[in-house]
Protein backbone atom coordinates (compact mmCIF):
# COMPACT_ATOMS: atom_id res chain seq x y z
CA UNK A 1 0.00 0.00 0.00
CA UNK A 2 0.89 3.85 -0.49
CA UNK A 3 1.15 6.04 1.85
CA UNK A 4 -1.53 8.82 2.15
CA UNK A 5 0.44 11.63 -0.43
CA UNK A 6 1.55 9.01 -2.71
CA UNK A 7 -1.89 7.64 -3.02
CA UNK A 8 -3.00 10.65 -3.65
CA UNK A 9 -0.69 12.00 -6.38
CA UNK A 10 -2.00 8.66 -8.04
CA UNK A 11 -5.85 9.28 -8.17
CA UNK A 12 -5.08 13.12 -9.23
CA UNK A 13 -3.17 11.46 -11.71
CA UNK A 14 -6.36 9.14 -13.08
CA UNK A 15 -8.39 12.17 -12.80
CA UNK A 16 -6.20 14.00 -14.91
CA UNK A 17 -6.10 11.36 -17.81
CA UNK A 18 -10.14 11.07 -17.43
CA UNK A 19 -9.91 13.63 -20.02
CA UNK A 20 -7.98 11.86 -22.54
CA UNK A 21 -8.72 8.23 -22.71
CA UNK A 22 -10.77 5.52 -21.11
CA UNK A 23 -8.16 3.34 -21.77
CA UNK A 24 -5.72 4.70 -20.10
CA UNK A 25 -8.29 5.91 -17.26
CA UNK A 26 -9.22 2.05 -16.70
CA UNK A 27 -5.31 1.17 -16.12
CA UNK A 28 -4.55 4.56 -13.94
CA UNK A 29 -7.81 3.41 -12.12
CA UNK A 30 -6.69 0.26 -11.57
CA UNK A 31 -3.69 1.00 -10.63
CA UNK A 32 -4.39 2.96 -7.83
CA UNK A 33 -7.13 0.46 -6.64
CA UNK A 34 -4.61 -2.19 -6.48
CA UNK A 35 -2.16 0.18 -4.92
CA UNK A 36 -3.90 1.77 -2.04
CA UNK A 37 -6.35 -1.20 -1.62
CA UNK A 38 -9.17 1.18 -0.19
CA UNK A 39 -11.38 1.17 -3.25
CA UNK A 40 -12.52 -1.44 -5.48
CA UNK A 41 -11.92 -0.57 -8.94
CA UNK A 42 -15.53 -0.05 -9.70
CA UNK A 43 -16.38 2.45 -6.94
CA UNK A 44 -13.12 4.22 -8.13
CA UNK A 45 -13.79 4.01 -11.18
CA UNK A 46 -17.28 5.72 -10.79
CA UNK A 47 -15.84 9.05 -8.97
CA UNK A 48 -14.83 9.80 -12.09
CA UNK A 49 -17.18 8.41 -14.54
CA UNK A 50 -21.15 8.19 -14.41
CA UNK A 51 -21.96 4.44 -13.55
CA UNK A 52 -25.17 3.07 -13.80
CA UNK A 53 -26.58 1.83 -9.86
CA UNK A 54 -29.74 0.55 -10.93
CA UNK A 55 -29.62 -1.60 -7.79
CA UNK A 56 -28.83 1.48 -5.63
CA UNK A 57 -31.94 1.74 -3.18
CA UNK A 58 -34.06 5.39 -3.02
CA UNK A 59 -33.33 7.42 -0.56
CA UNK A 60 -37.51 7.93 -0.07
CA UNK A 61 -36.93 10.64 2.96
CA UNK A 62 -34.80 13.29 0.27
CA UNK A 63 -37.54 12.64 -2.38
CA UNK A 64 -40.37 13.07 0.16
CA UNK A 65 -38.55 16.47 1.45
CA UNK A 66 -38.00 17.60 -2.50
CA UNK A 67 -41.47 16.87 -3.62
CA UNK A 68 -43.02 19.05 -0.53
CA UNK A 69 -40.72 21.57 -0.48
CA UNK A 70 -40.70 22.11 -3.91
CA UNK A 71 -43.70 21.65 -5.29
CA UNK A 72 -46.43 23.68 -4.43
CA UNK A 73 -50.52 23.00 -4.08
CA UNK A 74 -49.99 18.82 -5.55
CA UNK A 75 -50.75 16.68 -2.41
CA UNK A 76 -51.98 14.25 -4.92
CA UNK A 77 -49.06 14.13 -7.34
CA UNK A 78 -46.76 14.29 -4.15
CA UNK A 79 -48.05 11.41 -2.21
CA UNK A 80 -48.72 9.35 -5.20
CA UNK A 81 -45.29 9.63 -6.76
CA UNK A 82 -43.02 8.75 -3.60
CA UNK A 83 -45.87 5.94 -2.91
CA UNK A 84 -45.17 4.22 -6.65
CA UNK A 85 -41.28 5.23 -6.79
CA UNK A 86 -40.53 3.85 -3.17
CA UNK A 87 -42.69 0.54 -3.85
CA UNK A 88 -40.91 0.23 -7.32
CA UNK A 89 -37.95 0.49 -6.51
CA UNK A 90 -37.97 -1.49 -2.99
CA UNK A 91 -39.28 -4.37 -5.52
CA UNK A 92 -36.13 -6.38 -6.56
CA UNK A 93 -37.73 -8.33 -9.14
CA UNK A 94 -40.91 -5.70 -10.64
CA UNK A 95 -43.15 -7.63 -13.54
CA UNK A 96 -42.86 -4.84 -15.78
CA UNK A 97 -41.74 -1.03 -15.70
CA UNK A 98 -42.64 1.80 -13.95
CA UNK A 99 -44.71 3.93 -16.30
CA UNK A 100 -46.25 7.20 -15.05
CA UNK A 101 -48.61 9.76 -16.94
CA UNK A 102 -48.93 13.48 -15.46
CA UNK A 103 -51.84 15.59 -16.20
CA UNK A 104 -52.28 19.15 -16.08
CA UNK A 105 -52.17 22.45 -17.61
CA UNK A 106 -48.70 24.11 -18.14
CA UNK A 107 -47.06 25.73 -14.98
CA UNK A 108 -48.67 23.44 -12.33
CA UNK A 109 -45.43 21.32 -12.09
CA UNK A 110 -45.09 18.93 -14.03
CA UNK A 111 -41.80 19.07 -15.54
CA UNK A 112 -40.22 20.19 -12.21
CA UNK A 113 -41.55 16.49 -10.79
CA UNK A 114 -39.93 14.67 -13.70
CA UNK A 115 -36.99 16.82 -12.91
CA UNK A 116 -36.82 15.74 -9.14
CA UNK A 117 -38.03 12.01 -9.93
CA UNK A 118 -34.23 12.44 -12.46
CA UNK A 119 -32.29 13.42 -9.67
CA UNK A 120 -33.47 11.41 -7.01
CA UNK A 121 -32.68 8.22 -9.17
CA UNK A 122 -29.76 9.43 -11.08
CA UNK A 123 -27.37 12.01 -9.05
CA UNK A 124 -26.79 13.98 -12.43
CA UNK A 125 -30.62 14.05 -13.16
CA UNK A 126 -31.64 15.18 -16.71
CA UNK A 127 -27.90 15.56 -17.37
CA UNK A 128 -27.23 11.75 -16.43
CA UNK A 129 -26.67 9.65 -19.41
CA UNK A 130 -29.11 7.08 -17.68
CA UNK A 131 -31.62 10.17 -18.21
CA UNK A 132 -33.46 10.59 -21.86
CA UNK A 133 -35.71 13.23 -22.47
CA UNK A 134 -38.31 13.37 -25.60
CA UNK A 135 -40.04 16.23 -27.07
CA UNK A 136 -42.98 15.52 -29.20
CA UNK A 137 -42.73 18.81 -31.18
CA UNK A 138 -38.51 18.48 -31.26
CA UNK A 139 -38.28 14.35 -32.20
CA UNK A 140 -41.33 13.70 -33.91
CA UNK A 141 -42.81 16.79 -35.92
CA UNK A 142 -43.68 15.62 -38.23
CA UNK A 143 -47.20 13.41 -38.89
CA UNK A 144 -45.75 12.03 -42.25
CA UNK A 145 -43.54 10.26 -41.05
CA UNK A 146 -45.57 8.27 -38.22
CA UNK A 147 -44.22 4.67 -39.45
CA UNK A 148 -40.50 6.05 -39.54
CA UNK A 149 -40.63 6.95 -35.96
CA UNK A 150 -42.54 3.35 -34.98
CA UNK A 151 -39.79 1.56 -36.88
CA UNK A 152 -37.72 -1.13 -35.36
CA UNK A 153 -35.18 -1.80 -37.92
CA UNK A 154 -35.00 1.89 -39.20
CA UNK A 155 -31.70 3.73 -38.82
CA UNK A 156 -30.32 3.68 -34.88
CA UNK A 157 -31.84 6.91 -33.96
CA UNK A 158 -35.25 5.72 -34.21
CA UNK A 159 -37.42 5.14 -30.99
CA UNK A 160 -37.41 1.32 -30.22
CA UNK A 161 -33.75 1.28 -31.24
CA UNK A 162 -32.82 4.15 -29.08
CA UNK A 163 -35.07 2.69 -25.94
CA UNK A 164 -33.56 -0.70 -26.31
CA UNK A 165 -29.90 0.45 -26.70
CA UNK A 166 -30.04 2.67 -23.52
CA UNK A 167 -32.05 -0.23 -21.25
CA UNK A 168 -29.21 -2.46 -22.41
CA UNK A 169 -26.35 0.21 -21.30
CA UNK A 170 -28.61 0.82 -17.64
CA UNK A 171 -31.59 -0.94 -17.07
CA UNK A 172 -32.65 1.46 -14.85
CA UNK A 173 -32.89 4.06 -17.48
CA UNK A 174 -35.41 6.66 -16.90
CA UNK A 175 -37.60 7.94 -20.31
CA UNK A 176 -39.72 10.87 -20.30
CA UNK A 177 -42.01 12.07 -22.99
CA UNK A 178 -43.03 15.64 -22.91
CA UNK A 179 -45.76 17.51 -25.14
CA UNK A 180 -47.43 14.37 -25.32
CA UNK A 181 -50.90 16.11 -26.03
CA UNK A 182 -49.02 17.20 -29.16
CA UNK A 183 -47.73 14.05 -29.92
CA UNK A 184 -49.48 12.10 -32.91
CA UNK A 185 -51.49 9.52 -32.23
CA UNK A 186 -50.04 5.93 -32.93
CA UNK A 187 -45.97 6.73 -32.32
CA UNK A 188 -45.68 6.19 -28.94
CA UNK A 189 -47.74 2.60 -29.06
CA UNK A 190 -43.66 1.68 -30.58
CA UNK A 191 -42.98 1.18 -27.44
CA UNK A 192 -46.34 -0.99 -26.26
CA UNK A 193 -43.94 -4.20 -26.15
CA UNK A 194 -41.38 -2.10 -23.63
CA UNK A 195 -43.76 -0.95 -21.33
CA UNK A 196 -45.52 -4.74 -21.40
CA UNK A 197 -45.07 -7.91 -18.71
CA UNK A 198 -42.42 -9.93 -20.52
CA UNK A 199 -39.73 -11.12 -18.92
CA UNK A 200 -37.45 -10.03 -21.73
CA UNK A 201 -37.20 -8.97 -25.23
CA UNK A 202 -34.63 -9.84 -27.86
CA UNK A 203 -32.71 -10.58 -24.57
CA UNK A 204 -33.23 -7.53 -23.20
CA UNK A 205 -35.23 -7.52 -19.57
CA UNK A 206 -37.35 -3.26 -19.59
CA UNK A 207 -38.84 -4.59 -15.94
CA UNK A 208 -36.15 -1.72 -14.35
CA UNK A 209 -37.00 0.79 -16.29
CA UNK A 210 -39.40 3.91 -15.77
CA UNK A 211 -41.37 5.41 -18.21
CA UNK A 212 -43.12 8.92 -17.71
CA UNK A 213 -45.34 10.73 -19.78
CA UNK A 214 -46.13 14.58 -19.69
CA UNK A 215 -49.61 16.25 -20.92
CA UNK A 216 -51.76 18.97 -21.02
CA UNK A 217 -54.48 16.55 -22.20
CA UNK A 218 -57.23 15.93 -19.08
CA UNK A 219 -56.46 19.41 -17.70
CA UNK A 220 -60.20 20.82 -18.48
CA UNK A 221 -61.22 17.54 -16.35
CA UNK A 222 -58.90 18.15 -13.49
CA UNK A 223 -59.97 21.98 -13.28
CA UNK A 224 -63.66 20.88 -13.73
CA UNK A 225 -63.51 18.91 -10.83
CA UNK A 226 -61.76 21.13 -8.77
CA UNK A 227 -63.99 23.74 -9.74
CA UNK A 228 -66.71 20.97 -7.77
CA UNK A 229 -65.33 21.24 -4.56
CA UNK A 230 -63.96 24.58 -4.36
CA UNK A 231 -67.73 25.61 -5.49
CA UNK A 232 -69.18 22.52 -2.57
CA UNK A 233 -66.93 24.52 -0.08
CA UNK A 234 -64.74 21.84 -0.04
CA UNK A 235 -60.85 21.76 0.41
CA UNK A 236 -58.53 20.98 -2.26
CA UNK A 237 -57.04 18.50 0.34
CA UNK A 238 -59.93 16.56 -0.05
CA UNK A 239 -59.67 15.40 -3.39
CA UNK A 240 -58.48 12.15 -3.97
CA UNK A 241 -56.97 9.93 -6.93
CA UNK A 242 -60.10 7.75 -7.09
CA UNK A 243 -61.85 11.28 -7.70
CA UNK A 244 -60.05 11.39 -10.95
CA UNK A 245 -57.75 8.77 -12.46
CA UNK A 246 -60.74 7.08 -13.95
CA UNK A 247 -62.42 9.93 -15.61
CA UNK A 248 -58.83 10.99 -16.63
CA UNK A 249 -57.72 7.43 -17.96
CA UNK A 250 -60.96 7.66 -20.14
CA UNK A 251 -60.89 11.01 -21.15
CA UNK A 252 -57.43 10.90 -22.50
CA UNK A 253 -57.83 7.78 -24.46
CA UNK A 254 -61.11 9.72 -26.33
CA UNK A 255 -59.23 12.48 -26.89
CA UNK A 256 -58.37 13.37 -30.40
CA UNK A 257 -55.59 15.76 -29.60
CA UNK A 258 -53.82 13.28 -27.07
CA UNK A 259 -50.61 11.25 -27.97
CA UNK A 260 -52.58 8.42 -26.26
CA UNK A 261 -55.89 8.64 -28.33
CA UNK A 262 -57.03 5.01 -28.65
CA UNK A 263 -53.84 3.75 -27.46
CA UNK A 264 -52.54 0.20 -26.51
CA UNK A 265 -50.88 1.53 -23.19
CA UNK A 266 -54.28 2.70 -22.07
CA UNK A 267 -56.22 -0.69 -23.32
CA UNK A 268 -53.97 -2.98 -22.26
CA UNK A 269 -53.10 -1.04 -18.77
CA UNK A 270 -49.44 -0.71 -19.43
CA UNK A 271 -50.14 2.95 -17.42
CA UNK A 272 -49.33 2.30 -13.82
CA UNK A 273 -51.05 5.60 -12.38
CA UNK A 274 -52.65 9.01 -13.87
CA UNK A 275 -51.46 11.50 -11.84
CA UNK A 276 -53.50 14.98 -12.23
CA UNK A 277 -51.78 18.54 -11.08
CA UNK A 278 -54.73 20.91 -10.10
CA UNK A 279 -54.61 24.34 -11.13
CA UNK A 280 -52.66 26.62 -8.97
CA UNK A 281 -54.12 29.13 -7.03
CA UNK A 282 -53.28 32.75 -5.85
CA UNK A 283 -51.23 31.62 -2.89
CA UNK A 284 -49.72 28.73 -4.62
CA UNK A 285 -48.40 31.43 -7.28
CA UNK A 286 -46.69 33.55 -4.46
CA UNK A 287 -45.28 30.17 -3.13
CA UNK A 288 -43.18 29.69 -6.52
CA UNK A 289 -41.96 33.29 -6.73
CA UNK A 290 -40.76 32.87 -3.06
CA UNK A 291 -39.04 29.80 -4.09
CA UNK A 292 -37.74 31.52 -7.02
CA UNK A 293 -36.39 34.61 -5.27
CA UNK A 294 -34.52 31.94 -2.41
CA UNK A 295 -33.13 30.06 -5.42
CA UNK A 296 -31.30 32.99 -6.92
CA UNK A 297 -29.88 33.86 -3.64
CA UNK A 298 -31.79 37.02 -3.40
CA UNK A 299 -33.77 37.76 -0.23
CA UNK A 300 -37.44 37.61 -0.04
CA UNK A 301 -39.35 40.54 -1.02
CA UNK A 302 -42.60 40.19 0.13
CA UNK A 303 -43.58 43.59 -1.70
CA UNK A 304 -41.69 41.77 -4.78
CA UNK A 305 -43.70 38.67 -4.31
CA UNK A 306 -47.27 40.24 -4.55
CA UNK A 307 -46.54 41.98 -7.31
CA UNK A 308 -45.72 39.66 -9.34
CA UNK A 309 -48.67 36.98 -8.23
CA UNK A 310 -51.01 39.90 -8.67
CA UNK A 311 -49.72 40.56 -12.37
CA UNK A 312 -50.53 36.93 -13.34
CA UNK A 313 -54.32 36.84 -15.04
CA UNK A 314 -56.82 33.97 -13.36
CA UNK A 315 -60.11 32.05 -14.43
CA UNK A 316 -62.77 31.47 -14.21
CA UNK A 317 -63.76 35.11 -15.08
CA UNK A 318 -66.13 35.48 -12.61
CA UNK A 319 -64.49 33.92 -9.50
CA UNK A 320 -60.58 34.57 -10.75
CA UNK A 321 -59.73 31.30 -8.37
CA UNK A 322 -56.82 29.72 -10.80
CA UNK A 323 -53.65 31.00 -12.63
CA UNK A 324 -53.96 30.35 -16.36
CA UNK A 325 -50.40 29.65 -16.98
CA UNK A 326 -49.91 28.11 -13.08
CA UNK A 327 -46.25 29.11 -12.12
CA UNK A 328 -44.95 29.26 -15.92
CA UNK A 329 -44.03 32.97 -16.41
CA UNK A 330 -42.91 33.86 -12.90
CA UNK A 331 -38.61 33.96 -13.80
CA UNK A 332 -39.40 36.14 -16.20
CA UNK A 333 -41.62 38.46 -14.70
CA UNK A 334 -39.76 38.24 -11.67
CA UNK A 335 -36.92 39.15 -13.89
CA UNK A 336 -38.75 42.64 -14.93
CA UNK A 337 -38.11 43.42 -10.86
Amino acid sequence: RLGGAAALRLLLAAHVVAAFEPITVGIAIGAASALTGYLSYKDLYCRFAECCRSERPLNASALKQDLEEKLFGQHLATEVILKALTGFKNNKNPKKPLTLSLHGWAGTGKNFVSQIVAENLHPKGLKSNFVHLFVSTLHFPHEQHIKLYQARNCYPDQLQRWIRGNVSACAGSVFIFDEMDKLHPGVIDAIKPFLDYYEQIDGVSYRKAIFIFLSNAGGDLITKTALDFWRAGRKREDIQLKDLEAVLSVGVFNNKHSGLWHSGLIDRNLIDYFIPFLPLEYRHVKMCVQAEMKARGSAVDEDVVTRVAEEMTFFPKDEKIYSDKGCKTVQSRLDFY
